[in-house]
């Protein structure tokens, strides 16, 4: 019995260390992905100005803000954190400000997503990619983990008294 146990144990570290190797290249590829969907936003809104407001102000209902700066906050915030998303630089921030922004989406519009599950389905999944985001530390192909490790290269070793 112990030689199946010791067995699988070295079977399932070998396992996990080959994932280990795959956490890099999922993270690139969830921050590439989730950050074209809010880029595509993004540029349609930026395209035709004029229908992008029409929308804020008769069918997205953003709670405490005029709809023309609900609009432009909306625009700005998808262009401007989903490509700093795609390099990966201040993903925490980007992340976690998509998440917002996809929120406040869901609520302005969920008489309508509500009516399509499928559209609820995208905004959840985003979410989830999001907060997947958030809470994980700069991955290898990463802006944030060239500084990460730039920073750790400039502190000083510390000194035991």
């Amino acid at each position: 019995m112990q030689s199946i146990v010791t067995a699988f144990s070295r079977y399932w570290a070998l396992c996990a260390n080959g994932l280990d190797r795959l956490r890099p290249i999922a993270d690139l590829a969830a921050r590439l992905y989730v950050a074209h969907v809010f880029l595509l936003s993004g540029l349609s809104k930026v395209q035709d100005w004029e229908t992008t407001l029409y929308l804020f102000r008769e069918e997205y209902h953003v709670p405490l803000l005029p709809p023309e700066l609900a609009a432009t906050i909306a625009a700005a915030g998808e262009l401007g954190l989903s490509a700093l998303l795609v390099v990966g630089f201040c993903t925490r921030f980007s992340a976690a400000g998509l998440f917002v922004l996809n929120a406040v989406a869901v609520i302005s519009y969920y008489d309508a997503l509500a009516s399509s599950p499928a559209a609820l389905h995208d905004h959840m999944e985003w979410g989830l990619i999001l907060a997947l985001l958030f809470t994980a530390r700069a991955g290898l192909f990463s802006i944030d983990r060239l500084v990460e490790s730039w920073f750790r290269r400039g502190q000083p070793a510390s000194k035991s008294a």
